[in-house]
């Protein structure tokens, strides 16, 4: 996994799943470094070596002070408690319906949690964190954050996207193969749109809209900033006048995933193979560092009981 910044002290930690027939949708997680460093979300489960050795190598374990967890969707939540063994310092903030259904499956000691609702707003050293429900969702638990100190909405599930390749930013993108995996992706992941009554979908739009966020930062799709924020607010309004949208009914998913796979174990052997052929190769001098090799893009999949979704 190689991570890479989108701001000061900002980083992104990326992942991707593969959806059948459609492209890739990015799987995101999100440092903010600073007096008290935040983590947002944890990775998939199937991340998880690789997930942590890029958190730990922004920011050490002893200094970690808080993990946002978005909701609790596995793809949120792949290295959450082993993040907490190795962060003692580090506080949960998270819903309390989050917590509920987290604690199905993990023990989270209770004074490790602080829980907020939409509406909340709290200090984390230098920053101000407020916390909203964004516009499309499929957790109840789900909630949005507002870095006051940047202008960052980190917008959880909502204003994703899929696309046919990786991409690190809008601007890198083909906005027409934005805008279409966007419409498919805030469809699938809140079906319900389609029953909503559109008016008071509008007010969420406009409430989130009124932040005037200087960049937006989807779980699910790549960084946007400035004036295309506002383009993306106005592609969001329009959700609840698309017909609903749902996967095709012969779709193998299993297939697509054992297949991403395999070729992601690939680019790991063949990347160990590399680094090892320069560890033997004598160097000049210590000073010289030599010619690292690029780390192999984590491109996998969560295997758990919960598929990410579309």
């Amino acid at each position: 996994m190689e991570s890479y910044a989108a701001g000061r002290e900002l980083y992104v930690l990326p992942s991707e799943l593969p959806i059948p027939d459609l492209g890739l949708q990015p799987v995101n997680a999100y440092l903010v470094r600073g007096e008290q460093p935040v983590l947002v979300d944890t990775g998939m489960p199937v991340d998880r070596a690789a997930f942590e050795e890029a958190l730990w190598s922004l920011v050490d374990p002893a200094d970690l002070r808080w993990i946002v967890v978005t909701h609790d969707d596995r793809d949120h939540t792949g290295s959450l408690t082993r993040l907490l063994d190795r962060a003692p310092g580090a506080k949960v903030i998270t819903n309390g319906i989050s917590l509920t259904r987290l604690s199905e499956e993990f023990e989270i000691p209770r004074e490790r949690v602080v829980t907020v609702n939409p509406g909340s707003r709290i200090s984390v050293g230098d920053r101000q964190l407020s916390f909203l429900r964004p516009p499309t969702f499929d957790s109840p638990g789900t909630l949005a954050v507002f870095d006051h100190a940047d202008g960052t909405l980190f917008s959880s599930d909502s204003f994703g996207t899929v696309l046919p390749t990786s991409v690190r930013r809008f601007d890198d993108v083909d906005v027409k193969e934005f805008f279409e995996g966007f419409d498919v992706l805030n469809r699938a992941i809140a079906p319900w749109t389609a029953l909503v009554d559109p008016e008071k979908f509008q007010r969420v739009v406009r409430s989130v809209s009124s932040l005037s966020a200087a960049r937006l930062l989807s779980a699910h799709g790549p960084m946007v900033e400035g004036r295309t924020v506002t383009a993306l607010m106005d592609a969001m309004a329009r959700i609840p006048f698309l017909p609903s949208w749902l996967p095709g009914a012969d779709i193998d998913l299993e297939a697509a995933l054992d297949a991403h796979d395999a070729t992601m174990t690939r680019s790991n052997q063949d990347a160990t193979v590399t680094r090892s052929n320069q560890d033997a190769t004598p160097r000049a001098n210590d000073d010289d560092p030599g010619i690292q090799p690029p780390l192999p893009p984590s491109a996998v999949h969560s295997s758990s009981n919960h598929r990410s979704h579309p």
